[in-house]
């Protein structure tokens, strides 16, 4: 049965999507079979996977409002991940979920039936705290926060803990955080180095601080170009080399 991550930060740029698409990677290259799930209207990840948004006829926005099943809508973007795309329609599922029945129910139910085909599914949510977002919440087991190392992130961090404690008690109980991902992390700056070391004085008592941390590099923009993970198009960077530690982490954490 799949553990479900939702990869998730109500600010843009944090690192969600890379994160999402090279940690699905890094899973697979340890044999695990993973489902990458595009919650995000901007529709990153999939044209980061080389997608035609155009072109995609089912995507997770009939998946939400139910004209679709998930199964139908996932596409194998390499070997041992799939991906159920996004693209600008998605936009709408706010506005319509709003007025339906049980609406922060949506993706769990339609992920029921597809779980027993992998071992990990992960969401790559908005950078917004609206209904997408609560369902990705609702839906999964553990919620990963990628961190950028500034101060104004490391605050934000602390209102999506809130808000994760706040699904916990009226939406899913079974929700807890899986670990705070420090990002495009700058070595160079006093800057990054307090804001890390803040984070882990302050929240590394309650959450757990991922060792891996992931430092700015220009492969991570450059991959998406070409349709491709950091994995695929620069396996032996420093980038590739962190995801595959989170991986291991990940993979060899407990579960309850």
């Amino acid at each position: 049965m799949a553990r479900v991550i939702a990869i998730a930060n109500q600010k843009g740029g944090s690192g969600k999507t890379t994160t999402t698409r090279s940690l699905a990677s890094s899973l697979a290259e340890r044999h695990k079979r993973v489902l990458m799930i595009d919650l995000d209207p901007q529709a990153s990840l999939s044209e980061g996977c080389g997608l035609q948004l155009h072109e995609l006829s089912n995507t997770t926005y009939q998946v939400l409002i139910g004209t679709a099943k998930l199964v139908d809508v996932v596409l194998e973007v390499e070997e041992n991940v799939g991906l159920a795309p996004a693209n600008i329609h998605l936009s709408a599922a706010e506005l319509q979920l709003v007025n339906m029945n049980r609406r922060e129910d949506k993706l769990r139910n339609a992920l029921r039936p597809v779980k027993e085909y992998f071992d990990y599914v992960l969401i790559d949510c908005p950078p917004s705290f609206g209904l997408l977002t609560v369902n990705a919440l609702s839906a999964a087991d553990g919620v990963l926060i990628p961190m950028t190392c500034d101060y104004y992130t490391l605050l934000g961090v602390g209102l999506l803990l809130d808000t994760v404690r706040e699904i916990q008690q009226e939406v899913n109980p079974e929700l807890r955080v899986e670990g705070i991902l420090a990002t495009r992390f700058d070595g160079r700056t006093i800057h990054s180095r307090e804001i890390l070391q803040r984070a882990r004085a302050e929240l590394g008592t309650q959450f757990r601080i991922f060792d891996t941390v992931v430092r700015e590099s220009v492969r991570f923009k450059e991959s998406p170009i070409v349709g491709q993970s950091i994995l695929s198009y620069a396996r032996t960077s420093e980038g590739a080399r962190s995801y595959r530690a989170l991986a291991e982490e990940i993979d060899n954490a407990p579960t309850r």
